[in-house]
């Protein structure tokens, strides 16, 4: 298959054109036109890139690529080695980064709804769309501590709990991938019990306590390491193209 024709293919899957980002969607560094194996991950580290050359990949496709808006625009130090690798062995880097975090059932969001059996899944705000931030219902309503062990469980990681003074039951939930801890009001607003993302900050923990909301911190790799693994596999499936999931480990 020709590089271009893949992107056009991802790009139908995943809208991408239609969604506004911080960084260019689709083919970010190009490399040889005829793609037989593709290498995918969750971040274009240099690690990622190291390993998609032993596996003498054609592409690297990510959901975290380059050329973030405000970042430094000039190729040096550790942006010169990572896009010099991929030149010089002529590998193909393709990122897709909201795109994938709200595509329907292979996107990062539409995969945590799936790993939690979360019930009648929906856009938190109606409005909203496409929607980033999802809600949907537990099978049954349990306490904090228990939702937060089977998060350990299907992320393969210890979530950090911040528990709201009532300690009241969980029967609702939101939940948004990666950074995206600020929506924990929205999702207050909105009269979920619980919030989930990958990252927390300083002020979360306030939200958290004074809104009477359940908030999750499952980490931003953890939360974003399926809807990568689920695009390949569907590329597998639907093109009959080599494609092998590699998970660099990150405890963030």
């Amino acid at each position: 298959m020709n590089i271009f024709e893949l992107e056009r293919i991802i790009n139908e899957k995943l809208h991408s054109n239609f969604i506004k980002d911080y960084a260019p969607n689709g083919l970010q560094v190009e490399g040889k036109h005829e793609v037989r194996k593709i290498v995918t991950g969750v971040t274009a580290s240099q690690r990622l890139i190291d390993i998609a050359i032993e596996k003498k990949a054609d592409v690297l496709l990510v959901h975290h690529g380059y050329f973030w808006r405000g970042e430094d625009a000039r190729i040096i130090h550790m942006k010169y080695r990572r896009i010099s690798s991929l030149i010089k062995n002529d590998i193909n880097l393709m990122g897709y980064h909201l795109p994938l975090d709200m595509a329907p059932e292979i996107g990062n969001n539409a995969k945590i709804a799936e790993l939690l059996n979360i019930l009648d899944v929906e856009p938190l705000d109606p409005l909203e769309q496409p929607p980033l931030i999802l809600k949907g219902r537990l099978k049954q309503p349990m306490k904090g501590e228990v939702l937060g062990e089977i998060i350990g469980h299907m992320f393969k990681r210890k979530p950090l709990h911040i528990a709201p003074e009532s300690g009241k039951l969980i029967e609702t939930i939101a939940w948004c991938s990666g950074g995206a801890q600020d929506y924990i009001d929205k999702a207050a607003e909105f009269g979920v019990d619980a919030y989930l993302s990958g990252e927390i900050s300083e002020r979360t923990t306030h939200s958290a306590r004074e809104l009477d909301i359940h908030y999750y911190s499952a980490g931003h790799h953890a939360t974003e390491r399926y809807g990568i693994e689920a695009l390949g596999e569907w590329l597998k499936q639907e093109y009959q193209l080599d494609v092998e999931f590699i998970d660099c480990d990150n405890p963030v």
